[in-house]
């Protein structure tokens, strides 16, 4: 149905300049010259609707640096696939040029290198001016904008505000839809007040009020754009009480019901609907496999994963669409529909270059008028580092070691344990720590640090629990983000057998003694979701480290040896 298409039009241009010798000795200027704002939002006039997709910004309402996974493992039958392809993998996958402009936003690979060069991503002013381009170029009733979830949250701003920074940041471009995860835990009562202000639809089919077994929100809506009926049904993240707090939304149930989501296609075709699109949050393996087993879904808009794939994956009919993360990616579908159905497509991932693109005025000002009352604290310096730091990944990365680090020393505790949260943004070698850099890989409504005792068993057993989490073979059970992260712990781990036999040789960093079973150690961690644990901020502890630490040099985690 598709073939692969060019992702960056500028990266024929920057192949010329490698040709004449100058790689890797390209000066910013010469990147941006290469790069172009018309080159990377042009679009040919194609079919008579244009599908818009952002998903997990995490409110990161300015350009950022954030590091694609280096590891990324598929189990199963999704081993391999995409998303699960990382590095040098995927460049020769996808057929993208080392040092080329895609390379640095889609991989790891010379990630601070390119970053020099290239420079930061995102930006919603940024975004603003993709969404009021294509509206202008196609025509408002012509373009639809779909908002994935995982916006409100993430950020010091956001955090102080209880999202209301990023409602009034994204009320400028105006979403037709959004879905959610994330915005669950700022509790019960703030999102149904958020919700209830909105100007457009949060669509979530597959949430249901518990006491009663009714759907608790608006399941889809029918959108008239571009002479079709295009219906848009919500699938909020179907673990949400399980990954995090159901003390913080106890009246509302989850799960993914793609019996639900099957007989809301019905309903929708049954309405006249030329086009049926599933605004998820699911993962993308869980979108994957429901592609298989729901008919009738056109185009499935994949969010929670954080994945950014630069062609649509086909699982039969339905087309999957990957939008990455913290706003460094918009995806862009021009669809051909006539005669009650979908005909062909243009497809685009949009790379949010934020020295090449224009801000939009209007969504800067907003952007720096939410910020404002933050804008010192925000910039106060706490620390300085001498390489990359960062999180994404399947285990720990950099950022996590020094939050783990400031764990073991500030609670004196023998292991640390931090969560493998797919958000946080990264901060290149020799930048300053500012409480903005902090607050990315940590605001969030739940912050305790607690410190107690675990034996030995206990240990292996939360180890196996999110390994299987994350390395299950049947992703309707993959029900969490990536793995904990460690600290003063090392751990094997084969993701390839079975629940119980996957964790192996854990062993205390310090002394190299392995850990016994019924022996206690002292534990310190973070973001509980048991109700009523106390203890310092994580940010404050990390921050009270750094006074402590103030230049770290972090180097490859190498505590846990992945078999298998």
């Amino acid at each position: 149905m598709f073939s692969r298409r060019e992702f960056l039009t500028a990266t024929v241009a920057l192949a010329a300049l490698t040709g004449s010798g100058l790689s890797g000795r390209w000066s910013r200027a010469a990147a941006q010259q290469a790069l172009n704002e018309d080159a990377l939002l042009g679009a040919p006039d194609f079919g008579n609707l244009t599908l818009l997709h952002v998903t997990d910004i995490h409110a990161q309402l300015k350009p950022v640096f954030f590091r694609e996974p280096a590891v990324n493992i598929g189990i199963g039958e999704v081993a391999g696939l995409p998303p699960h392809v990382s590095g040098a993998d995927f460049l020769k996958l996808y057929d993208i040029a080392p040092g080329s402009p895609d390379a640095y936003a889609l991989t790891s690979e010379d990630f601070s290198a390119l970053a020099s060069r290239y420079g930061r991503m995102g930006g919603l002013d940024r975004i603003a001016t993709i969404v009021r381009r294509a509206r202008a170029e196609r025509g408002d009733d012509n373009v639809l904008l779909l908002d994935g979830g995982d916006t409100w949250q993430g950020s010091y701003t956001a955090n102080k505000t209880a999202g209301a920074d990023m409602i009034t940041a994204m009320n400028v471009i105006a979403p037709d839809a959004m879905t959610g995860h994330w915005e669950f835990t700022y509790g019960t009562e703030r999102v149904e007040e958020a919700i209830a202000a909105l100007p457009f639809p949060f669509l979530g089919s597959n949430i249901f009020d518990r006491e009663w077994d009714e759907p608790a929100f608006e399941a889809w809506k029918m959108f008239e754009r571009g002479g079709s009926k295009v219906a848009v049904i919500g699938q909020a993240f179907p673990y949400t009480p399980i990954a995090n707090p159901s003390w913080l939304i106890p009246g509302w149930s989850f799960g993914i019901r793609d019996e639900q989501i099957a007989a809301h296609v019905e309903a929708a075709r049954a309405a006249g609907a030329d086009l049926v699109v599933l605004l998820s949050h699911n993962g993308f393996d869980v979108d994957r496999k429901l592609a298989s087993r729901v008919d009738g879904i056109d185009i499935i808009l994949t969010g929670h994963t954080h994945d950014a794939l630069p062609e649509p994956v086909q699982v039969g009919n339905t087309l999957l669409i990957a939008s990455g993360s913290n706003g460094k990616f918009l995806s862009r579908l021009d669809l051909d529909i006539a005669d009650g159905r979908l005909k062909d497509f243009r497809y685009r991932l949009i790379p949010v270059f934020s020295d090449v693109i224009t801000p939009d005025a209007e969504m800067a000002a907003v952007i720096d008028e939410v910020r404002a009352p933050y804008t010192d604290e925000l910039q106060r310096v706490i620390g300085h580092t001498d390489g990359l730091l960062y999180r994404r990944g399947n285990f720990n990365g950099t950022w996590d070691d020094v939050i783990c680090d400031a764990l073991l020393a500030e609670r004196d505790a023998e292991i640390a344990l931090s969560p493998g949260f797919r958000w946080g943004t990264s901060v290149p070698a020799g930048s300053d720590i500012t409480v903005e850099d902090l607050h990315t890989v940590c605001a969030m409504t739940y912050p305790e640090v607690y410190r107690n005792t675990m034996s030995g068993e206990t240990l292996k057993a939360v180890l196996e629990d999110v390994a299987d989490n994350l390395f299950n073979a049947d992703p309707y059970y993959q029900q969490g983000g990536d793995m904990v992260r460690v600290g003063g712990l090392g751990y094997g781990i084969d993701p390839t057998k079975e629940i119980g036999s996957r964790i192996s040789d854990m062993t205390i960093l310090a002394t190299q003694e392995p850990i016994e079973a019924g022996r206690d150690y002292v534990v310190a961690g973070w973001a509980s979701v048991n109700e009523g644990t106390e203890g310092p901020a994580i940010w404050d502890l990390v921050e009270s480290y750094l006074k402590g630490h103030p230049e770290i040099s972090p180097s490859e985690n190498r505590s846990v040896t992945v078999r298998g």
